[in-house]
């Protein structure tokens, strides 16, 4: 009978993941889909610790550890959760995601540990066996994964972390890129021969391999330039997920193998669409090369002579036109500006203004970073127009409002075969009537290169902090 409940346990958690992962693809239910899919966790989980047996009829025991695990958990969980800043978030997204592939990592050694406790070389030796050739070709195939997927995840993630926080700074050498793949084909080649000789030093050889996935994780991330971050996050995460199917397939867990298989899969699918957002190769990442030349120097390319505007100006303009579109970017998170944006979104439209937002798949630190900023500030949902969509627009717009975004509005993704960007879809805000940008100063964005929209006759430029200009702009509507 409790085999039975515990089954059923799994079947919701797994139903929960599905639907759960379906509701977060539209902005309007993403909360809900989060939540149900929370709830099928916290059911799979509790069921696990009070209704599953071993084959001997023993329950997991050990209550005290797992709860306070679990206590302690949740506790730093929430705090962290609470506290972070929307600028912080794609960071700690990294450092989560890699705390799950370092508990992947952990379950294929443990696991190893376990099928290898019993080994006595010199005994094995002094009767003519090798102990390894009688272990399980799949069981050992799914820890050698679960170990190599998760060890690269957990170390690619905390490097992804560290450059996202500015505490580790983008490092390459000359022949990196061999060095990685020579580091990634010894581990699978260790690997291979591990499952195919079962030599007697298989558990020296286990630990090696282990070794040389962090090593490789670390190398993989390292040269990766952080305007292409989001891929990397991304692909950081698909991989987490499939070392925890791993874990899955290994205790025979349906609800973590179904959640890692969603996980990997929706991981996946959004790194290849990141690429094509950025007109990357999934190639160049895979093999530790993505976005090392687009550091370019800061600030070397002058294009012109800049304008400005000013608030009473920019405040004219945009209470006179048909139609304003707000482009958010870094620099809208960096000043926590997206109430007071969504305010003078508010203040328009009570003029007879058409305001919507611009929303470019990359902008920001991550996938999605500008609809939660916007989300967080109650901007409704149907406003918010994908790239796609939003440059079908740009023509009748008469304002177009650029609020810290940079390289996603940069023309030379278009017409500078030399930069690298070029190829990279961009938002067409050059099309609209007139440019207002807001930025703190010239200097460029996150891919470190000159802007040339900057510098076009229809551009206007309008420094400062983000949240003090909108905040200005809404005083200087109202006086009107």
């Amino acid at each position: 009978m409790e085999f039975n409940i515990l089954t059923l346990c799994y079947l919701v958690g797994s139903v929960t993941f599905i639907i759960g992962l379906k509701m977060l693809s539209n902005p309007a239910s993403a909360r809900r889909g989060n939540l149900l899919a929370a709830a099928g966790m916290t059911i799979a989980i509790l069921g696990t610790i009070f209704l599953y047996t071993d084959e001997s009829g023993n329950k997991l025991g050990n209550y005290g550890w797992i709860f306070g695990g679990l206590v302690v958990g949740s506790i730093v969980g929430t705090l962290a959760a609470r506290k972070v800043k929307m600028t912080a978030m794609p960071e700690m997204v990294s450092l989560f995601n890699g705390m799950g592939g370092a508990c992947a990592a952990l379950i294929s050694i443990v696991e190893f540990n376990h099928l290898v406790h019993d080994f006595d070389p010199a005994t094995y030796a002094r009767n003519g066996y090798n102990y390894f050739s009688n272990l399980d070709g799949a069981t050992l195939l799914v820890i050698l994964l679960g170990l190599i997927i998760g060890s690269v995840s957990f170390a690619g993630s905390i490097i992804a972390w560290g450059k996202l926080n500015g505490k580790i700074k983008d490092f390459a050498f000359q022949g990196q890129h061999i060095l990685n793949l020579a580091l990634l084909a010894i581990t699978l080649g260790l690997a291979a021969f591990i499952l195919i000789a079962r030599p007697e030093e298989t558990i020296l050889y286990f630990y090696v391999i282990f070794a040389l996935s962090l090593l490789y994780g670390v190398f993989f991330v390292f040269p990766i330039g952080g305007a292409d971050m989001p891929v990397v996050i991304s692909l950081l995460n698909s991989f987490t997920g499939v070392a925890a199917a791993c874990g899955g397939f290994l205790y025979d867990n349906k609800v973590m193998l179904t959640g890692g298989i969603l996980v990997g899969a929706a991981g996946t699918l959004l790194t290849i669409l990141m690429c094509k957002a950025m007109n990357r190769s999934l190639k160049n990442v895979l093999i530790g090369s993505f976005g090392a030349g687009a550091q370019g120097p800061a600030g070397a390319k002058q294009q012109g002579h800049y304008k400005e505007i000013s608030l009473s100006d920019a405040a004219v303009v945009m209470s006179y036109a048909n139609k304003v579109m707000i482009v958010p970017g870094y620099g809208l998170a960096v000043a926590q500006a997206q109430h007071i944006c969504h305010e003078l979104e508010q203040l328009l439209a009570e003029k007879g203004v058409d305001v919507k937002y611009a929303i470019h798949p990359v902008a920001g630190r991550m996938p999605g970073h500008m609809n939660v900023l916007l989300a967080e500030a109650d901007v409704s949902y149907d406003k918010l127009l994908e790239m796609e969509d939003a440059n079908d627009e740009f023509k009748s717009t008469d304002v177009v409002l650029i609020l810290g975004a940079n390289d996603v509005v940069n023309p030379a993704a278009k017409t500078d075969t030399s930069s690298p960007i070029y190829g990279m879809p961009i938002l067409d805000v050059e099309l609209a009537k007139n440019v207002i940008v807001n930025k703190r100063s010239m200097k460029p964005g996150y891919a470190g290169i000159e802007n040339d929209l900057f510098f076009r006759p229809k551009t206007s430029m309008l420094f400062g902090d983000a949240k003090k200009v909108l905040q200005d702009l809404v005083s200087e509507i109202k006086s009107l």
